[in-house]
């Protein structure tokens, strides 16, 4: 069994990175979906999340508005981090219960997370691989899916750890700037390595 820990900055390719190595065989856990479930009305980590920005950050239905807390939270680098503080020890929970799970059936285990947590990451990977690309590259694919301003995507990679943050912690770099072909062969035969 072996676990692998993805990240690397939003447009770098990390997601692109996991998907390919589940349809080698590999098991995904995603701490992004996590951290979305976890947010959601009920969840304990919703109500802690309430407590700290109030009603303000609220979609009509109760549900948290995401785009208002990034909004709240990405021009504010201690609100996110009290955000960040808040949502982590809960995915690095359920991030190690799955893994658990997978690693008692024998799977090949992919966590694919936007930050390297000590807890829940770093702690049970047997090997990190950080996915990098030209910061142009990054900005257009997050524009292009997110509908984005160039200044708004700008804002969100400088909210982010430094790709030489993400490079310190890896075994493997994957330099995204290619095709998706080069990339997939890329992954295919670090994976088989």
């Amino acid at each position: 069994m072996r676990t692998i820990g993805v990240t690397g900055g939003i447009g770098s390719g990390k997601s692109t990175v996991s998907k390919i190595l589940a349809e080698l065989g590999a098991e995904v856990i995603d701490a992004d979906v996590i951290a979305r479930d976890i947010t959601r009305k009920g969840h304990k980590a919703y109500w802690e999340i309430l407590d700290l920005f109030g009603r303000k950050i609220l979609l009509s239905d109760g549900e948290i508005d995401r785009k208002k807390l990034a909004k709240e939270v990405f021009n504010d680098k201690a609100k996110l981090e009290v955000l960040n503080s808040i949502t982590h020890k809960h995915v690095a929970q359920i991030i190690k219960e799955r893994h658990e799970i997978l690693k008692k059936l024998g799977k090949t285990v992919v966590i694919d997370a936007p930050i390297p947590i000590k807890d829940g990451f770093l702690d049970i990977a047997d090997e990190v691989w950080v996915v990098v690309a030209d910061r142009e590259n990054r900005v257009k694919r997050v524009m292009k899916r997110s509908g984005l301003s160039y200044e708004q995507v700008i804002e969100r990679i400088n909210a982010q750890l430094s790709d030489e943050y993400y490079c310190s912690l890896a075994d493997v770099i994957i330099k995204n700037d290619g095709t998706y072909e080069e990339l997939r062969r890329m992954v295919e035969e670090t994976y088989k390595k």
